[in-house]
């Protein structure tokens, strides 16, 4: 019998002040034509379901995905941060899906290039599918305890996120094991606003992608908007 279909669900964090960018919206910030929400939105085809964590202002920056079966939320506060925007997330995903997603691939709304960072992170799940999949059904038994060395398991990877040149990792352009996400969320409990994502990820093992192609670049600055807007213009010439 083949395997089950690997599902993966989309959170895109659409939420912030926007206090950088002397307070705009940032979700309808316009790159090269184009808002930063539609661009991300372009991942939403590797999703089974979609959720915008955002304003409803929003809604209108979402473009041509508008009615791509976009299910929408709004962290309680507002501007709580990235996890309690993940947690809203997850609440509108458990109530729009008969069952829960094996994998969960959050991505800030900032992202010009996002949909390309969701395809490779996307692949990297499926790899590490496979290696499970593929692996001895009976392995040999391990060596007894006196005889093993301490740190003898590899712990199963909860998710896969993606590191800049400089080494920083980008836990907001990343996919994770939605058993393991929804845990992180539920240990942290009423305390999801204003935690950081450190506060989140703590005891979960996680891969780093180096992101070679800069699919992760984010759009912080009204510089970092002008340099985005070249750099698409530039590789591909019929960017407005």
């Amino acid at each position: 019998m083949s395997p089950h279909p690997t599902t993966i669900d989309l959170i895109v964090l659409a939420g912030g002040r926007g206090s950088r960018l002397g307070g705009a919206l940032k979700p309808a910030v316009e790159v090269a034509g184009r808002t930063l929400l539609s661009r991300v939105l372009d991942a939403r085809p590797v999703a089974r379901h979609a959720v915008v964590v955002g304003s409803p202002a929003a809604r209108p920056a979402a473009g041509d995905h508008a009615g791509a079966a976009l299910n929408w939320a709004l962290e309680d506060p507002p501007f709580g941060g990235p996890v309690a925007g993940i947690a809203a997330g997850l609440t509108t995903l458990a109530a729009n899906a008969d069952e829960p997603a094996d994998w969960l691939l959050v991505l800030a709304c900032d992202l010009p290039w996002g949909a390309d960072a969701a395809r490779l992170l996307v692949a990297a799940a499926s790899a590490l599918d496979t290696a499970s999949l593929t692996a001895p059904l009976d392995p040999a038994p391990p060596a007894p305890a006196l005889d093993r060395p301490e740190h003898d398991t590899v712990p199963s990877v909860d998710g896969v996120h993606l590191v800049d040149a400089s080494g920083h990792a980008q836990w907001l352009a990343a996919i994770y094991r939605a058993p393991a996400l929804r845990a992180a969320v539920s240990r942290l409990g009423d305390r999801v606003n204003g935690a950081s994502m450190r506060e989140l990820l703590a005891g979960l093992n996680l891969d780093g992608l180096p992101d070679e192609s800069e699919t992760g670049t984010d759009v912080d600055t009204w510089q970092d908007v002008e340099s985005s807007s070249n750099r698409l213009t530039h590789a591909n010439p019929t960017e407005e």
